[in-house]
């Protein structure tokens, strides 16, 4: 596909809703945005949201079966 994508039909979520998605909070999630270690957003003007196929899949790639685990860089 192009650049750009077919929408996944699931309703964008906004800052504070993501992070209680996936169990943060917003002022972590605003840091994970600045830092470049969040998930993948979408900025809207003054609006940042997220697709829950994107959180989703930041999700599942911090998953560890140990404290030992080392992530991949990106």
């Amino acid at each position: 596909m192009n650049a750009i994508e077919k929408p996944t039909g699931r309703p964008k979520l906004r800052t504070k809703q993501a992070a209680e998605y996936c169990g943060s909070t917003e002022s972590t999630f605003n840091k994970l945005r600045v830092s470049g270690n969040g998930p993948i957003y979408i900025s809207l003007g003054r609006v940042v949201v997220y697709d829950p196929d994107d959180l989703d899949a930041w999700l599942a790639a911090r998953r560890r079966r140990s404290t030992s685990d080392v992530m991949e860089a990106a």
